[in-house]
Order: C-alpha cells, then structure tokens, then sequence
C-alpha cells in the first residue's frame, strides 16, 4: 500500500481509495473492503441504469409518490413532465432524493423492483461487497459498500458517455415542470471548480454515513479515481491525494518496446503478415517501466483474406504480477486471397 503523508494532517476517513481509472491499480488505500453506508454516492449507481435506457429525452409525467421523498431535492412537483435525461442530471448534480426515485419507478415500475435492478447490476460490474436498498442513497440496514467496489462502480459509469459528460457538469440548464419550463442546478461537487483536472463524480451525506465523495481527475495522460467514505474533511483530502499523486505518476507509453511480430498466412497473397500493437500506455512510479512483463498472445497464422486493423492478438503488460494495461495486436495492412484460391472459390460456387 502506497501511503500519502500529506493527508495525516486531515482527520482520516473510514475508508479510503485511490484507483488508477484505465488498470484499477491501487495505488492508495484505508479500509478499502470494509462494508460502509455509501448515502448519495449510491445515486452512480442509479444514473448509470437510468442512462441506458430507451427515450432518454421522452418526456413524461412523474409518480406523484415516488417523488415524495426527504433529503436532497431538485424540486420535482406532482404532476411535473421531466425525462430521464433530466432526472439523471437531478440526480448527479443537484443529488436529488426526488429524482433517484421518479427514474426507478419509472424505469422499474416500483423502487423495490429498481432495488433489484441495482443489485443484479453490481453482481455484473463485479461489486462483491455492495448492496443496495434505495435508489437515493438514504440509510437502510442493508445499504453499504466499500470505497473499492464505489471506485470499480464508478469507472464502470464514467465508460458510459452521457453520465461521463454530466457529472462534469458544473452547472446545467434543464427544462421540467408542468408545463416544462427552464431552470438552472449546480453541481454539489465543489472539486469541479477548486481543482484541476477533475471530472467528476458524486458527492454524498447523512448522518449515518458522514462525508462520502467518489471523484475523478486527469492530468497528462494519468487517470485517476478516488473514493472516501466517512471523510470529515473531504475536499482536502482528494486534493491532496491527487497533488501527491499526479507529481508521482507519469503517463508511460508502452506498444514502442513490442518486437515485431510475423505470422504466417493461409491461402494469401501473402505468406507473412505484421501485427502491430496499437497505442496504449501506463500510469507508472519513476522506474516501474523497467520492471513490465511484456506477455504476447497472438494466433499462431492467419487465414487470407483480410483488412488492415483487424485483431489477431493482444499484448498485456504487468507489473509485479498485476496487469497495468493491454492492448490488441492488429495486422499491419489488407491481404487478398491468392489467384488459385479465388479460382477454387468460383468452381465450388458452380457446384453450390
């Protein structure tokens, strides 16, 4: 475990990550698999479901119960006309209680069916120590993560394009109401404004719970994502975790130390073709790079024909045992079928 001093001098959180975002290193960690109340950061969860569903920009009318709710609003009233689109940003940004609920029920038909829905959601995502029981975040006795599994859950959600571009948001224009008319919300995540670099994600609190925060931020090529649970003083604490770290880490490129690579071809024009590696890199300590295993899997040939960037392989690199990036292996250009193959094509053609 990588330790950060600087954050000795801020009251220490329950739990506590540091993840690079592209290899899920650990590179910072207190506590990181002890099961904790999560509160509003539980609302990543449910802005991913909401944003993969259909008609994101259809609007409609909300339950009239579902938004009935205490805690955190984005003021949605009964008989409000709103989309889906506009409740995950109520959501993220303004961390409405009302929102969370008006998308599972309209998604679900019911929050105890959305619940299900988030738990068959975080098996797949591989959150083996999460369980959910409300779409808001508001405490219940079987409602806990731990900062690992909210750092994997929220880089599964910035993978997603749309909650990507709105939990960096620091403000947005939405139009609901009835009829529908335009207001402005602000993003709770003050990191948006006092650091750089940050993309995100979600901010958290009740009682039970404290201080929760899962941010994102991204410097030179280094990803990062960052989780606290039960952080008295937060803000200070990703900053300084991400001050630290971004000085430490340098985005590495990797693919140019790969030999080249030949295999044969079946039935080609060609009897050799060149696989390359596409681009990627690494967030790595001064002197790490030395240390990377290089492991090559590819096809040992090819059949003819094909086109220039299709995959017949992949390289991953690790460190220590611990995969920190992969690549695929792709052919350097097109190859068409030998003449005589092309003729034997024709007859059997004939004969089909």
């Amino acid at each position: 475990m990588a330790f950060c001093l600087s954050t000795e001098i801020f009251a220490a959180p329950k739990g506590a990550v540091l993840i690079d975002k592209n290899s899920k290193r650990i590179f910072f960690e207190i506590n990181k698999d002890k099961p904790l109340p999560m509160a509003s950061t539980t609302k990543i969860m449910t802005a991913v479901i909401t944003l993969e569903q259909e008609n994101l920009d259809e609007y409609f009318t909300v339950d009239g119960n579902a938004i009935m709710v205490e805690g955190s609003s984005m003021g949605l009233k009964k008989g409000d006309r709103v989309t889906l689109r506009i409740l995950a940003k109520g959501m993220l940004l303004a961390s409405g209680n009302d929102a969370a609920n008006a998308a599972a029920v309209r998604i679900s038909g019911s929050t105890e069916a959305f619940i299900e829905l988030m738990n068959q959601r975080a098996k797949e995502m591989g959150l083996e120590s999460t369980s959910f029981e409300t779409p808001s975040g508001l405490d219940g006795e079987n409602h806990f993560s731990t900062a690992y599994d909210m750092a994997i859950l929220a880089k599964n959600a910035l993978e997603n394009p749309d909650f990507a571009a709105i939990c960096s948001e620091k403000s947005v224009t939405i139009e609901y109401g009835n009829p529908p008319y335009s207001r402005r919300i602000t993003n709770h995540n003050k990191l948006l404004n006092t650091l750089d670099g940050v993309t995100g994600v979600k901010t958290g609190f009740t009682k039970k719970a404290g201080r929760c925060l899962v941010s994102s931020a991204e410097r030179d090529g280094v990803s990062l994502i960052c989780v606290t649970l039960g952080c008295p003083d937060d803000w200070n604490y990703h900053k300084n975790l991400y001050e630290e770290y971004f000085k430490k880490l340098s985005s590495v490129p990797l693919e140019e130390d790969i030999p080249e690579i030949k295999i044969p071809v079946v039935g080609g024009e060609e009897a050799f073709i060149i696989l390359k590696a596409l681009p990627v890199s690494a967030a790595l300590f001064d002197g790490e790079k030395e240390k990377i295993e290089v492991i090559i899997s590819k096809e040992p040939f090819v059949f003819a024909p094909f086109d220039e960037n299709e995959i017949f392989g992949k390289v991953i690199f690790k460190l220590d045992g611990e995969t920190v990036a992969e690549t695929p292996l792709v052919t350097e250009k097109s190859v068409s079928l030998k003449q005589s193959e092309k003729f034997f094509d024709k007859i059997k053609n004939i004969f089909n």
